[in-house]
């Protein structure tokens, strides 16, 4: 029995190390662990003994790695290799089959490993609902369910989110709110890219009940990486706004995106904020506000715990103001 017991662990023993792989730093280092992704100049190594590290590519000397991935040297095209191994500073040696083919690390853009149908597509994205009843002398519900996705492929990347939000107080709604955006970005250069996109919101209780906007401008990303993304845009948008009272009005407006999410503690905790600030062009309003920021702490690879503040601001339309901040707690889903 003792016998048995030792070969199977010698053979588990043995097929974590065969599937483990290795990165030689150039100051004599060796580091164990799965080759998650690489982008942005950081490589993304996941270990037993450390969680997630991010390592500067310019201070690896070579790679190894029993897995299939997917090495891209451009934006376009990229070399499937059943494994990695080894080679001189500086560079790596793709091998697949008898033809194998050694490259720069510095020549490198990405390396993923590959989906089924579009290799070299990259989806992100979450899910976070925070639900609240309280039962008093005021009973009250609060629901609050928010989705975002990116998915990116070569020169293109879609973004999709959504929300909706409903507040009860003894059975009287007090909120009771839903909006949905879609944007399509072209990248021309790695970093710079041109934006389109089309957003709706819906509210059953302001005076504000419809928002229709279409806008495009250029942008630019910072970064985007498994550590967390940051850009930029600018739109020119037309909007029509429609109130509860059948009034209605458009303009043309000038706004400025943002985008950032930063992992900290290993890839446990992670800190986002995003909205929109706008300004008409005409006398229909002084200035519009959108934003959210969070904090998600993620419990397992696929669910978090979240804590957000949102506000919405629109000063001057229709002789009525709109200024919400909503505090949210829940759970989450990412993938």
């Amino acid at each position: 029995m003792l016998s048995r017991a030792l070969l199977c662990l010698a053979v588990v023993s043995a097929s974590s190390a065969a599937v483990a792989d290795t990165v030689f730093m150039k100051n004599g280092d060796r580091l164990s662990g799965k080759i998650k992704f690489f982008d942005g100049g950081k490589l993304l190594l996941d270990t037993e003994y450390g969680g997630s590290v991010a390592i500067d590519m310019k201070k690896v000397k070579t790679l190894e790695s029993d897995q299939e991935l997917l090495v891209k040297q451009d934006e376009y095209t990229g070399e499937r290799a059943k494994s990695l191994s080894a080679a001189e500073d500086g560079k790596v040696t793709l091998a697949n089959g008898e033809a194998p083919k050694t490259v720069e690390l510095s020549s490198i853009q990405q390396i993923l490993k590959p989906k089924p149908v579009v290799e070299d597509l990259v989806l992100k994205g979450n899910v976070d609902v925070g639900l609240d009843y309280k039962q008093a002398e005021t009973d009250t519900e609060n629901y609050d369910v928010d989705f975002k996705t990116t998915a990116r492929h070569g020169r293109w990347r879609h973004n999709a989110e959504g929300e909706y939000n409903r507040e009860a107080q003894d059975e009287v709604t007090t909120t009771n709110n839903w909006g949905a955006e879609y944007a399509l970005d072209r990248f021309i250069t790695d970093k710079w890219f041109w934006q389109g996109r089309l957003n709706y919101k819906r509210d059953h209780i302001e005076d504000l009940a419809r928002q229709r906007t279409i806008g495009t401008g250029p942008g630019y990303q910072f970064w985007d990486n498994e550590l967390g993304a940051f850009s930029l845009g600018s739109l020119l948008n037309r909007t029509d706004y429609e109130y509860a009272d059948g009034g209605k009005d458009n303009f043309y407006s000038l706004g400025v995106k943002w985008d950032y999410n930063r992992y900290l503690v290993g890839k446990k905790v992670e800190f986002f904020t995003n909205g929109e600030v706008g300004k008409p062009l005409g006398n229909v309003a002084n200035y519009s506000l959108d934003a959210e920021v969070g904090l998600r702490y993620k419990v397992t690879e696929w669910a978090s715990l979240n804590l957000k503040a949102e506000k919405d601001i629109i000063s001057g339309t229709n002789d009525s103001d709109l200024d919400k901040t909503r505090y949210t707690a829940g759970f989450g889903v990412a993938w």
